[in-house]
């Protein structure tokens, strides 16, 4: 598909972030086609899916866009999405339609900041490039670059923007990028409800990525614990 076709299928819907933990093991690609169905049967747009295997597990099983990203760490630690050219080619041979890059600022291992880097891939490939962004300025840069899509990823994450408040997407972002860009903008990162996805598409997101809240169930249970336990709940259910 064509980044335009591909943007069509996507437009006002839900992108589904499969996220599967290395500790499952062999289980990981059994629960990796478990959250694909899911999203499948529950109207998902799109899928996006960490690795070059996994990708290549999934991509007979469905015809949605995949967005493909593969892991790596700064030299600080932090984690870098999609490190190196040859994992962009990886991830296409395995069937991704497209692929998320990390485009901010940040140096990578090589020295090489996040613009250039994005810059290096766009003139090797001419399939379609999602940039993975924290701030308005790296939105802006990455479409000057031609990205197909702007995604606030990182928004909250990076240093600058890093925020405590890990239940609520970053709305002005959103917003801001949404009315100045006129590449499609996703909207990800902390969408935790309906409500808040719904928020993000009235504000001009073009589509949204929802991950923990959908297929992390135990950050899902955990949250939950941690209202009960806050107390929080006292007389909820008088005068029912």
């Amino acid at each position: 598909m064509t980044g335009e076709q591909i943007a069509h299928q996507l437009h006002g819907g839900v992108i589904v972030s499969c996220h599967v933990e290395e500790q499952q093991g062999n289980d990981a690609f059994d629960a990796l086609s478990y959250f694909v169905h899911a999203a499948m049967q529950g109207g998902a747009v799109g899928l996006r899916i960490e690795g070059v295997e996994r990708i290549r597990s999934i991509r007979p099983q469905t015809k949605l866009p995949i967005i493909g990203f593969t892991n790596g760490t700064y030299p600080d630690g932090s984690p870098l999405i999609t490190p190196s050219l040859d994992d962009i080619d990886a991830l296409f041979s395995a069937g991704a339609d497209i692929v998320a890059i990390d485009t901010t600022k940040r140096k990578r291992p090589v020295d090489t900041d996040g613009f250039l880097f994005f810059e290096q891939a766009r003139k090797r490939f001419h399939h379609p490039l999602w940039a993975d962004v924290a701030t308005f300025r790296e939105g802006v840069r990455a479409a000057e670059m031609r990205a197909d899509f702007v995604a606030t990823t990182l928004a909250g994450y990076t240093h600058g923007t890093r925020t405590d408040d890990y239940k609520t997407p970053d709305f002005p972002l959103i917003r801001e990028l949404s009315t100045s860009l006129t590449i499609p903008v996703i909207a990800e990162g902390r969408i935790w409800s309906p409500e808040a996805a719904r928020h993000c598409l009235d504000i001009g997101a073009y589509a949204v990525v929802v991950g923990s809240a959908i297929t992390r169930p135990q950050i899902i249970t955990q949250m939950f614990v941690d209202e009960l336990e806050s107390g929080s709940v006292e007389g909820a259910g008088e005068g029912a």
